[in-house]
Formats: C-alpha cells, sequence, structure tokens
C-alpha cells in the first residue's frame, strides 16, 4: 500500500469514527446542548442519576404555561395547581423523543388516579401537522402546548431549561413550583424515579 493510499485510509477510518460518536450524540439528545441549564441560580442539585432536583422551600415557581395545544384547544399549566404536574418538551422531529414517547404515555396513565397530570411543549416543529401525526403515532393522551418558536421555554427562569436540550422533562410540585428536571431523555423506570419523591410530599 502506498503512503498516500494508507493517509486516505486513514482519513476515511477517521472520519467513520468521528461520524459513530456523532451519531452516538444524535441519539442521546437532539441537539448539542448539552445538558447545563445555563446559569442562573436555580438551587438544583445534581444526581448520580442525571436528574436534578430541588429541596422543598427553595423551589422556583413555574412560569405561566399557556396558550394552544397541538389540537387547537387552550390550556393553562395553572389550572393543575394541587396536582404533580410532569411537562415534557419534545419535537416530532427528536429521536430520542419518539423513543421515549411510550414509557410516558405509560407512565400518566398509570399515575392520573394518583393526582398526577402530565403536560407536553412541543418545540420547533414547524408544521402542527407533525406534532399531531407524533401525538396519534404514540397514542399520547395528554395535551401538549404548541410552541414551535420556543417562546414558552424562554418564561422559565434562566438556568432552568436548556432550550437546546430536546426532549427535557421537569416536574413541578403540587404548589406549582419547580422540583426536579433532566435535560435528557428518560426510561420509564428514571421517570418514575423522578416522579415519586415528589408525590410522596404532603
Amino acid at each position: 500500500m502506498s503512503a498516500a493510499s494508507r493517509s486516505r485510509a486513514r482519513t476515511r477510518a477517521a472520519l467513520l469514527t468521528a461520524g459513530t460518536a456523532a451519531a452516538a450524540l444524535t441519539l442521546s439528545a437532539c441537539s448539542s446542548g448539552g445538558t447545563s441549564g445555563g446559569g442562573g441560580d436555580t438551587n438544583f442539585i445534581m444526581g448520580k442519576d442525571g436528574i436534578s432536583t430541588v429541596k422543598k422551600g427553595e423551589r422556583a415557581a413555574a412560569p405561566d404555561l399557556s396558550g394552544k395545544t397541538v389540537d387547537g384547544k387552550q390550556l393553562d399549566v395553572e389550572d393543575y395547581k394541587g396536582k404533580v404536574v410532569v411537562l415534557n418538551v419534545w419535537g416530532s422531529w427528536c429521536a430520542p423523543c419518539r423513543a421515549e414517547a411510550p414509557g410516558l404515555e405509560k407512565v400518566a396513565k398509570d399515575l392520573a388516579d394518583d393526582g398526577v397530570q402530565f403536560v407536553g411543549i412541543n418545540t420547533r416543529d414547524t408544521s402542527v401537522a407533525n406534532a399531531r401525526a407524533f401525538e396519534q403515532d404514540y397514542d399520547v393522551s395528554y395535551q401538549s402546548l404548541y410552541d414551535p418558536t420556543g417562546k414558552l421555554m424562554l418564561r422559565f427562569k434562566k438556568g432552568t431549561l436548556n432550550p437546546q436540550a430536546v426532549p427535557s422533562t421537569l416536574v413541578i410540585d403540587r404548589e406549582g413550583k419547580i422540583a426536579a428536571r433532566s435535560l435528557a431523555a428518560l426510561s420509564e423506570e428514571k421517570l418514575r424515579t423522578m416522579i415519586a419523591p415528589v408525590l410522596a410530599e404532603k
């Protein structure tokens, strides 16, 4: 093999390795935003499982989250005060969102009678038809606010959400305060682990 052929082979191997690494990152999150919420003092403490929590008494209130849903209805998260709200940020274009959707739906149905309400925020879908198709494909029973430009995400206190980290999930306590977050896709088991302590609060 000539020096030029060896050089081309090394370049191909390097590109293949880089491509594999990029694919792995794409599967773990739909963005290069990482897991940082980006500045701001929000009192989150990161757990070993990648779930950040805030002690009761140190939590910030969730912002106004109201508007039109994917199916054209009006929704205001404030109406669910007194329930534990699980807020999931998703997009139909996002592979990890598709991967976590069945687990979210299962937990939503399992915990509905325990006072847990799931709400989605659909982001960066340029067509509401794509968001509706996602909800139909995954039998999503709960409502999602339609937020194609990410305006709702920007209402959160700096450091709470990273608009580039999709999917993300927040757990809002019965008083309307943010108790936990994950800035990555969640397995059904991790989701249950994230909700349980907030649900157990009196």
